[in-house]
């Protein structure tokens, strides 16, 4: 009788949602029209199955179908003032357009990562730990935008040396409490480094060791424990140890996952826990461990102190990559049917990658960026290398391969350091950018620091030869994009390099926007 009332509760949760469902071996499944808020968040869901959230942190979408408060808060570079991001109504999508226009012209940092859940477990800026010191990073607020139900929001980029903490929260599991958690993350940014994190973590920021954390880990980090193919994998830290599977080391059951959208979860009790993820798009989740606890000294009681990170390890080693959208950590072992739930849920937002438009440099459009008027050149493109980071130009047609094409499509970005300026996304590298080092274009990520995001920003003019769009350095500003024997620099019209040459400079730091190669 129990499982049969449980069995109702969740259909009308999914039906809330406008989900179609469909129960079956204990598996739900749903997809909704994502232009719409869901009526019920997924906190909503774990709340009725006996789980509630302590924490809820997104900067994307209400977590409760009544929330109504900020979800973030920016810091703008150009006078130090914050603004809080909220909602475009109740129970839905983020206002990015506040963020818009707060950051216009500036760059603009995430301060704040409000916690929805009455717990108020705010996250903000990590101080240094026993593994390096701080304060950490703070998030560019528009490297990582997204669209959400149709909607524009933002993500969490997390470079290496960004984190945010909260060492003293309220109702997060401690010693050996159950607890579950979820997070959704870009499945095409990670790292081997360590760590890339979302959870339970050391109140210290030292290693106060083994079982004294218990969060999510998204890369392919093979250090102490990995699963099958080549990474990444959703893994468990529960310090001194990534943990794929019940003890360090291969576990073949846990497999490489890089979907755009990820949802990866991890749950705890005593002497038990598991690891889940799935498509955040689409379909449901898949079990890649379920069992008792590690056997090493330490695990079983587990010694969780309640601290909760992001983006770092629990002393602080903060040499990961990734992005978050949004996650939860609950009060108690979640059921498989309320995870399934949940997922049910996240496919209903609408996660899609926020490209909408090509051949244009509005912030959002795919493109590819051709050379004008250069004897040589007219029919090439700028792209990255795939051997190396060099960028360069090359010929490219109906004929060229789908590798090429995609090295020669970008997708345009608001500029890190200017928003009122642009940056480029490769389009089949995510979470990689062009820039400037020494003067030469190289595909890279983003370090997290000012530096990254000066040299990674363009400033669109007219074009220097009169033809097209020129694209000037925001940190050069006398320096622009050239092609210069087929490789590809920031040059000024005369100067000490070679590839300042005022032969050509004119056609050859002109471009073309055209329509996307990819």
């Amino acid at each position: 009788m129990i499982k049969k009332q449980w069995i109702r509760r969740v259909r009308r949760a999914l039906l809330a949602t406008g989900a179609t469902a469909a129960l079956a071996g204990g598996l739900l499944t749903a997809t909704a029209a994502p232009s719409q808020a869901a009526t019920q968040g997924p906190c909503d869901i774990y709340a009725t199955g006996n789980t509630p959230c302590v924490a809820a942190h997104s900067t994307t979408r209400a977590l409760y179908g009544a929330y109504n408060g900020p979800l973030y808060q920016v810091k703008r570079a150009s006078d130090n003032a914050t603004k809080d991001i909220g909602l475009l109504s109740a129970g839905g999508y983020a206002d990015a357009a506040q963020q818009d226009t707060f950051c216009a012209n500036t760059s603009c940092v995430i301060t704040v990562i409000y916690d929805q859940s009455p717990k108020h477990n705010n996250l903000t800026q990590a101080p240094g730990g026993g593994a390096a010191g701080g304060p950490d990073n703070l998030a560019n607020a528009v490297e990582a935008p997204v669209t959400v139900g149709g909607h524009k929001a933002y993500g969490v980029y997390i470079a290496p040396g960004t984190g945010y903490r909260n060492n003293n929260t309220n109702g997060i599991a401690t010693g050996d409490q159950p607890e579950g958690m979820y997070a959704i993350f870009n499945g095409k940014h990670f790292n081997g480094g360590c760590c890339f994190d979302y959870g339970n973590a050391e109140t210290n920021n030292l290693d106060t060791g083994n079982g004294h954390m218990e969060a999510l880990y998204f890369g392919n980090n093979k250090g102490w424990g990995w699963g099958s193919g080549n990474g990444p994998w959703v893994m468990a830290d529960l310090e001194n140890g990534l943990f794929s599977g019940v003890n360090r080391g291969l576990n073949s059951g846990n497999p490489s996952v890089d979907h755009r959208f990820l949802t990866a979860m991890l749950k705890g009790g005593a002497n038990q826990w598991a690891l889940r993820g799935g498509d955040a798009q689409s379909g449901g989740l898949s079990t890649f461990y379920n069992g008792i606890r590690p056997t090493a000294s330490g695990y079983n009681p587990m010694h969780k102190e309640g601290a909760i990170i992001l983006g770092i390890g629990g002393d602080n080693s903060k040499w990961a990559q990734g992005t978050f959208y949004e996650g939860v950590m609950t009060q108690g072992y979640p059921s498989d049917a309320t995870e399934n739930a949940v997922q049910a849920n996240i496919t209903a937002a609408g996660y899609s990658s926020g490209s909408t438009s090509t051949g244009t440099l509005t912030p959002g459009s795919r493109i590819s960026l051709q050379a004008t008027t250069s004897p040589c050149c007219t029919s090439h493109y700028l792209r990255h290398n795939d051997a190396d980071t060099k960028v360069v130009i090359s010929n490219i047609t109906a004929g060229s391969s789908a590798t090429d094409k995609a090295d020669a499509t970008w997708i345009v970005r608001a500029g890190l350091a200017n928003t009122s300026c642009l940056s480029f996304e490769s389009v089949d590298k995510p979470g990689q950018f062009l820039r400037h080092y020494n003067y030469q274009l190289n595909l890279n990520f983003d370090d997290g620091g000012s530096a990254f995001a000066q040299d990674a920003t363009f400033c669109p003019t007219t074009g220097n030869s009169g033809v097209g769009t020129s694209f000037q350095s925001v940190n050069f500003p006398t320096k622009y994009l050239r092609h210069y024997n087929y490789t590809v620099y920031i040059a000024s019209n005369g100067g000490s390099n070679t590839w300042d040459s005022t032969t050509s400079w004119a056609q050859d730091t002109s471009w073309l926007t055209a329509a996307p190669w990819s």
